[in-house]
């Protein structure tokens, strides 16, 4: 490998984080999301490593479950969007997923079909408005399924400010969802990472776990340090030049110095996934030292401000986030999230798994 860009997977830290989530939890199941490639990490590495220390995985759709189950994945699966055709309903029951059900379509496929689905997850929209049944249908989509043979049916929906607990709308979808999940009769599931790390006071059987998993910091709350990043992204400086007073560097002449500067090159750039919306200012770890980003990304290749980071030369090392900077940092100076930065690194800076 000649280029220095990397994304480093550190498997031991999502370890760790389970295990710190599952403290604060009483009695509830833990559902470990890996959609989206695992949040970018890796689904199947990440699925194979943590898969005896969780009770469930969840994926967005089919075609993710089924790289799981190929790769010897026996764990139960949830895929969250449900099955998005009759065919699909059938790979579901065939594999021995668990669908989650949110529309009459869904429903109607199941009671079409002859395949035995043992499991089922029927959403409710108690507020977000993207997915689920209104309440007033829930009765009717349980005895639905009841009667297409569904052994098992878990009752969840999905709040959609979770890290504000007294915000009008959390509250609204809490009451909604205490008066239909008071009386079902068997599980049910509401905690995203955010509640679970509130510890948000409603019925939730099944706590269903992405960003916190993988060392994020949810928006809102306080940073939760025992969480571990798990993503490392780094690269090595490949060039160094003086840059005098009043010179630009990079697209667009965005970033010139106001004092004779050291600037260093970088082999990263949005080719990587790295956002070009970063900001001037952007922190980077070099040498010890937070640097701040100097000038418009490009698709390759970055600039950094290394004037007072000390001795800088070829071969120094960089962390475009990880521990420091965190990925969150990056993504706010970057007008996103770091959910978006994690999921959206390209093929292109190999992955290497640590445990």
């Amino acid at each position: 490998m000649s280029r220095a860009t990397v994304v480093h997977i550190d498997l031991a830290a999502i370890s760790a984080n389970i295990a710190t989530l599952r403290a604060r939890l009483a009695t509830q199941k833990f559902m470990a999301v890996v959609k989206a490639d695992a949040y970018g990490h890796g689904a199947v590495p990440v699925a194979k490593h943590i898969e005896q220390n969780v009770d469930a995985i969840a994926v967005a759709f089919t075609e993710e479950a089924v790289l799981l189950r190929e790769a010897g994945i026996s764990k139960p699966l949830l895929v969250l969007e449900g099955p998005h055709s009759a065919s699909d309903l059938a790979l579901i029951c065939k594999l021995d997923l668990w669908p989650v059900v949110h529309c009459e379509e869904q429903v109607e496929w199941c009671q079409a079909s002859s395949s035995n689905l043992s499991h089922a997850w029927i959403k409710i929209d108690t507020g977000m408005h993207r997915l689920g049944f209104r309440p007033e249908e829930l009765a009717w989509a349980r005895e639905s399924l009841q009667a297409c043979g569904a052994q098992h049916l878990t009752a969840m929906s999905h709040l959609a400010l979770a890290e504000d607990p007294e915000a009008s709308l959390t509250l609204s979808q809490q009451k909604q969802w205490g008066e239909h999940a008071g009386a079902w009769e068997e599980q049910v599931s509401l905690h995203n990472s955010a509640a679970t790390r509130l510890a948000l006071d409603s019925q939730s059987d099944w706590v269903r776990v992405g960003y916190a998993l993988y060392g994020g910091q949810i928006n809102g709350l306080e940073i939760d340090r025992p969480l571990q990043a798990a993503m490392q992204l780094t690269s090595e400086v490949i060039a160094v030049r003086n840059v005098p007073r009043g010179e630009s560097v990079g697209y667009g002449g965005r970033w010139t110095a106001q004092r004779d500067s050291v600037v260093a090159t970088v082999p990263v750039g949005y080719g990587d996934g790295y956002p070009w919306g970063a900001s001037d200012g952007t922190p980077v770890g070099i040498n010890g030292h937070i640097a701040p980003l100097a000038g418009r990304v490009s698709m390759d290749m970055l600039t950094v401000d290394v004037t007072d980071c000390g001795d800088i030369s070829l071969g120094t090392p960089v962390t475009l986030w990880g521990d420091q900077p965190q990925v969150d940092e990056v993504a706010r100076h970057s007008s996103t999230i770091g959910y978006e930065l994690m999921t959206r690194l390209t093929a292109r800076a190999p992955r290497q798994y640590h445990s």
